[in-house]
């Protein structure tokens, strides 16, 4: 049987070959002009434009400025859903009552497209950062909410049954078994609502914005300048992965139990 070791390196050098052919055929479609450079522009061309704005930023405005005002944005977002959402969702999970009056409400607004009441937020709040943080905080906040709420759903009544059969007040079973069993769900709650966040920053940013990430994109492609788009979405590519494995990283020291519960 294969051992752990093995696997892992089998598994990155698989990656690596996937990305190697990803862009070998970039190469080819672009080196043999099959695609028009308008819509698909060569990785040199793209290189080139990355290192001009790194060196000159875009729009007057720096690259490490458009990635800090995306990251300040996402992160003060996905932090106020956490602090939200997950004591919201255990307790909505755990009283019922409380769940009666939440659930409702998360489950009406989890599916409409995000651009449909950012224009309600905008009316609300202004065109400034409120409006755009909060666009993100309701994007984030569901996915933590509903994954919450089935957690408690999931915890096995025995642990609960022995717990108090042992003297556990009403406080011990919510903080000793309830939020511990649900931490694993609560990481990759976080995980996919950080990535949820991170897909609606591009609508935050392209309603009266100046800045960011998503707004250098979305301002790219009024001009039809492809290389610029490219290298937007290889930047938030790239920092979404390092999110997300920073978040695994912490999620492997915290849930150090995880699978074996």
């Amino acid at each position: 049987m294969q051992n752990k070791k093995d696997f892992n390196k089998n598994h990155r050098m698989l990656t690596l070959l996937t990305w190697a052919f990803i862009f070998l055929v970039w190469f080819i479609i672009t080196r043999f002009n099959l695609v028009s450079h308008l819509i698909v522009p060569s990785p040199g061309e793209v290189i080139q434009t990355f290192i001009a704005i790194v060196k000159d930023g875009y729009n007057g405005i720096s690259l490490w400025e458009h990635l800090g005002i995306s990251m300040l944005r996402l992160l003060i977002a996905s932090a106020l859903a956490i602090v939200t959402a997950v004591p919201l969702g255990l307790f909505s999970g755990y009283f019922s009552k409380v769940g009666a009056v939440v659930d409702s409400i998360v489950q009406f607004y989890r599916p409409l497209p995000p651009l449909a009441y950012y224009v309600v937020l905008i009316l609300w709040l202004g065109i400034g950062e409120s409006s755009k943080v909060t666009l993100l905080y309701l994007a984030a906040f569901a996915p933590i909410y509903i994954a919450c709420v089935a957690a408690v759903a999931n915890i096995r009544v025995e642990y609960l049954l022995s717990a108090k059969s042992l003297g556990a007040s009403g406080k011990d079973l919510f903080f000793q078994i309830v939020f511990p069993a649900c931490l694993p769900d609560i990481f990759t709650s976080i995980r996919t609502a950080v990535g949820v966040a991170y897909t609606t920053l591009v609508s935050a940013e392209m309603i009266a914005a100046t800045s960011g990430l998503g707004w250098m994109v979305i301002d790219a492609s009024r001009y039809l300048k492809s290389s610029v788009i490219f290298v937007g979405i290889i930047i938030m590519g790239i920092t979404g992965v390092l999110i997300d494995q920073g978040l695994k990283a912490l999620e492997k020291k915290i849930v150090f139990w995880k699978g074996y519960q």
